[in-house]
């Protein structure tokens, strides 16, 4: 446990340092959230950009910095020490949540205290779909950083992903305002129940399904993740 400390307030660190990394995950949702303070359904758009928040960085971010650390040989360097592989991984989804957490506080912080948008309803689920969705936005990334050569390249793949994702899942902008082609990709979509999950648990009516679903990805994009990663 005190390997995963280490190493998760070491990323942690690592990200907060990162200007790319504090504007996007807490900067920039907070600035599209301003942009849209004369929307009547604001409300709709709080939990949707905590799913946004975490895809850019368990999609974006997170496989470039596995592959980075792969092309370095950092963890090839790593191997020869007493710290064991899940713990440098626990320790980069540990900062991910860490910062993911960040800047959705101050999303919420900002809707609630200066746009008078309700509390969530139910305030539990919220906290366990907003986990549920960094898992699954993480494993995810480990797949990106699994397949990819080089850190530039996982840093390409990611944004390939993400970029379209919170477009068509919701995360940036509610889906209701979609045509109905491009709704139906994004029931498809992993992020898709991460910001269903989310909003139901918002507005009061958390249901099993976008849960399930969540834990499923997590598991199967864990298990290929595992199967297909290098780590030098």
């Amino acid at each position: 446990m005190k390997a995963i400390a280490r190493l998760s307030l070491a990323e942690l660190t690592l990200l907060a340092r990162d200007p790319g990394s504090l504007f996007f995950m807490v900067a920039f949702p907070m600035m599209l959230l301003v942009l849209n303070s004369g929307n009547d359904r604001l409300d709709i758009f709080v939990p949707s950009y905590m799913a946004m928040i975490l895809a850019i960085g368990g999609i974006a971010a997170l496989p470039g910095i596995m592959a980075t650390y792969r092309e370095r040989k950092v963890l090839r360097r790593l191997a020869t020490t007493p710290v064991s592989p899940f713990a440098l991984l626990a320790g980069q989804v540990v900062a991910q949540l860490v910062m993911g957490l960040a800047g959705s506080l101050i999303v919420v912080g900002t809707g609630v205290l200066a746009f008078g948008v309700d509390l969530p309803a139910h305030p539990l689920m919220l906290a366990l779909s907003f986990v549920l969705c960094a898992l699954t936005c993480c494993a995810i990334g480990f797949v990106i950083a699994a397949i990819a050569p080089r850190g530039r390249v996982a840093d390409l793949l990611g944004m390939l992903v993400m970029f379209p994702m919170i477009f068509l899942a919701g995360a940036a902008i509610p889906r209701e305002g979609l045509p109905e082609p491009l709704r139906r990709i994004g029931d498809y979509l992993p992020l898709s129940q991460g910001v269903t999950a989310l909003r139901e648990s918002w507005f009061g009516a958390p249901t099993a399904t976008p849960l399930l679903i969540l834990a499923g990805i997590i598991v199967v994009s864990t298990a290929v993740a595992a199967a297909l990663f290098r780590w030098e």
